[in-house]
């Protein structure tokens, strides 16, 4: 709809994870970083965590991008999955033929047999798993049963896990006590910084075709960036109503105000007008208030 207006190609701040547009902040490559050096190390299994919205699926999708050409890979975006169906999943990625009545016994022999393959042509196999908070404790210890296999010297199996916060209330449940020691390698995905935001903006804008300086001002940045808490799916939402608002206006620069608008407009996003006055003209408030009540005090014991 504003994509002409702006001279754009395409939408810049679509919710899908698209790895065109993963932007290497600084969040997103130090996660990056860790998944490697935990891969190049040969750890068994890592842990990627992040509040909803923080960018884990397209981390995801990026880790799987790099990995391809050196990796067999097994990418599960469905984590409620049976046992049998786990296995079955990594089979097909794996593109491993068996029967459609096969047992968990026969798959789980296909895919250890499999795995020494993949050892000899020096091909590790990854699994990343997407949302695990979700994943069945049975499907989840089926996994860990499925690492038993490796070397005196190395992993065989190289497992991701991908989820939100609860996964670590998971993982100290005593059912998974085995699994919660074998996760050597954890990572936290943190929300972009305000220092960050202009460049994430410029970045998406650039890839889909935007040429130019940054529509958003500073004080819109500065609005935007507290509304969403650093959140890149707010940050994204926010964006694309801004760009529809504006395209409405007829206005090619993005201000405080249509950010305003943007977020009116948007369901579980509030900035209260207390938000908006400057951290020390807050406590300068406060500590004026305390003064006065404290001169009332002391004029009352007189």
């Amino acid at each position: 709809m504003y994509e002409q207006f702006f001279g754009l190609r395409e939408r810049p701040f679509s919710l899908t994870p698209d790895t065109e547009y993963f932007y290497r902040f600084s969040g997103h490559q130090e996660a990056l970083n860790v998944l490697l050096v935990a891969l190049r190390n040969g750890e068994g299994f890592v842990r990627v965590t992040g509040e909803v919205g923080t960018g884990k699926t397209l981390l995801c999708r990026q880790l799987l991008k790099i990995l391809q050409h050196d990796c067999a890979i097994a990418y599960l975006p469905n984590p409620l999955l049976t046992p049998l169906e786990l296995y079955q999943a990594i089979s097909h990625d794996l593109c491993l033929d068996f029967p459609a009545d096969a047992s968990l016994q026969q798959l789980q022999q296909g895919i250890f047999a499999e795995l020494v393959r993949l050892h000899e042509a020096q091909r590790p196999l990854v699994v990343l798993i997407d949302e695990a908070q979700a994943m069945p404790h049975k499907s989840l210890e089926s996994l860990r049963l499925l690492s038993n296999l490796e070397t005196e010297k190395e992993k065989l199996l190289h497992i991701f896990f991908f989820a939100q916060p609860e996964f670590e209330q998971r993982l100290a449940e005593g059912k998974l006590r085995q699994l919660r020691q074998r996760i050597t390698f954890a990572y936290t995905l943190e929300p972009l910084q305000l220092q960050e935001l202009s460049a994430y903006l410029q970045y998406r804008l650039q890839v889909a075709g935007f040429h130019g300086a940054n529509p958003f001002t500073a004080a819109a940045m500065k609005l935007l960036h507290r509304s969403s808490n650093g959140v890149p799916r707010l940050i994204n939402i926010l964006s694309h109503k801004a760009f529809l608002l504006a395209y409405g206006k007829g206005e090619r620069n993005i201000g405080h105000r249509i950010i305003k608008a943007a977020i009116k407009d948007t369901a579980g996003v509030n900035v209260s007008r207390r938000s908006f006055f400057p951290r020390y003209v807050l406590e300068l408030g406060l500590v004026t208030m305390v003064a006065m009540v404290t001169l009332l005090i002391f004029g009352a014991l007189k």
